[in-house]
């Protein structure tokens, strides 16, 4: 498992990201989680502590799902801040992530 001070494991089938994902703390973070390489076959990622995203991390996010798709692990997002909402709805990729997002 990775140890990250925004990415933080709740068990074994949950983890969260928080504060803030932006162009300043994204290289950072992607750099730890695309070293992960996941063991389970689904992943719950919440969003609940995410202050603020920005475009770059909408994008590490799909890449995030990506890179665990290759891995055979379905990632779902939970708690998804409106600002992300927005975002994908802007950029017209949420039908494309639309089964990772969890409905709370």
């Amino acid at each position: 498992m990775i140890a990250h001070h925004q990415w933080q494991w709740v068990d074994e089938s949950r983890s969260e990201l928080s504060g803030v994902l932006n162009r300043d703390s994204v290289p950072e973070l992607w750099a730890q989680l695309k070293a992960w390489q996941p063991q389970q076959t689904s992943l719950e990622v919440s969003l609940a502590n995410v202050e603020r995203v920005d475009s770059a991390g909408m994008v590490m996010l799909i890449h995030l799902l990506e890179h665990a798709k290759k891995r055979n692990c379905h990632i779902m997002l939970s708690f998804v801040p409106t600002q992300l909402s927005t975002l994908l709805t802007l950029s017209n990729v949420e039908k494309y992530i639309a089964e990772h997002i969890k409905t709370n």
